[in-house]
């Protein structure tokens, strides 16, 4: 299953893209062998200042035909990283050819957007910078991939 993260905004240089970069580059390396990966990062960036829903239409753009859609957002679903890998593995397993992971901008994501998805998934009531929110969710992949291998990356 090829995963898909399509964010607002355009990550710069510096330490949140290395980790993304190491994260991802992990998490390809290791979900291979269970069918999950290659992971591709898609960007949009609505430079007319349309809000929410030009967001919102740049990032239908960039989904993949058939994709299973998890929004990242503060009012979704809290799950435990197992759980997490078990979401993944239950699309995978369910011949699902592509996710797409979507992180909103500053303002998150329209509510039309929010309202198409199969799933949304919160890091917490709080609300993430949506960088960190790349970051958090690099990292939880590579958790996830490495549960569903038997790793010993994840502990309790």
């Amino acid at each position: 299953m090829r995963v898909h993260i399509c964010a607002v905004g355009r990550l710069r240089s510096g330490p949140e893209k290395t980790l993304i970069d190491d994260y991802l580059t992990r998490f390809d390396r290791t979900g291979r062998a269970l069918g999950l990966g290659p992971v591709k990062l898609f960007e949009v960036e609505d430079r007319k200042g349309g809000g929410m829903a030009a967001e919102a239409a740049l990032l239908r753009k960039a989904l993949p035909k058939g994709a299973a859609l998890c929004t990242l957002d503060e009012r979704g679903k809290r799950l435990s990283s197992p759980q997490f890998a078990t979401r993944l593995a239950g699309w995978r397993d369910q011949g699902q050819g592509d996710l797409a992971l979507v992180i909103g901008g500053a303002d998150g994501i329209d509510p039309g957007l929010r309202a198409e998805a199969d799933f949304s998934l919160s890091f917490g009531e709080m609300v993430w910078p949506h960088m960190l929110v790349r970051v958090m969710l690099a990292e939880q992949l590579y958790r996830a991939a490495t549960i569903l291998a038997g790793g010993p990356y994840h502990r309790k």
